[in-house]
């Protein structure tokens, strides 16, 4: 009996264009994730700011690795790219609101950590008198 080696056939690269729209169909989900049905911004997470400004590093990265092609040259890379820029303005435009939201967010934090340490304080003195 022969013993036949098997090897893994070198997995292809993606083309810029597939990288693009990948990264563009993750770009739309968190996009999505921001945003609620009526159409106002969600209080965000942390998690979910680290995953856009995560593909908008690496698309950022990628982009930069070689020259953009000619307009006309590679007409599915231009509707990539034109997809991308559309994701990056409708992020543009919703970080206004959330920044107000953080904020608002961060105020609400400052207040309820200042109940609690006045609370701490109340329960410390009423220990002492006691």
């Amino acid at each position: 009996m022969q013993l036949i080696e098997s090897r893994s056939l070198p997995t292809a690269m993606p083309s810029r264009s597939q990288s693009l729209r990948e990264t563009n169909q993750r770009l739309n989900f968190w996009l999505e994730s921001l945003v609620a049905p009526n159409g106002e911004p969600v209080v965000v997470s942390p998690a979910q700011m680290a995953a856009l400004l995560s593909e908008l590093l690496q698309a950022g990265g990628t982009l930069r690795l070689e020259p953009l092609p000619a307009p006309g040259i590679d007409p599915e890379f231009d509707r990539e790219l034109a997809a991308y820029r559309r994701h990056v303005e409708r992020l543009r435009d919703l970080l206004p609101s959330l920044h107000r939201q953080l904020l608002a967010e961060r105020s609400r934090l400052e207040a309820q950590r200042s109940r609690v340490q006045s609370a701490a304080q109340w329960a410390r003195a009423s220990r002492q008198t006691l």
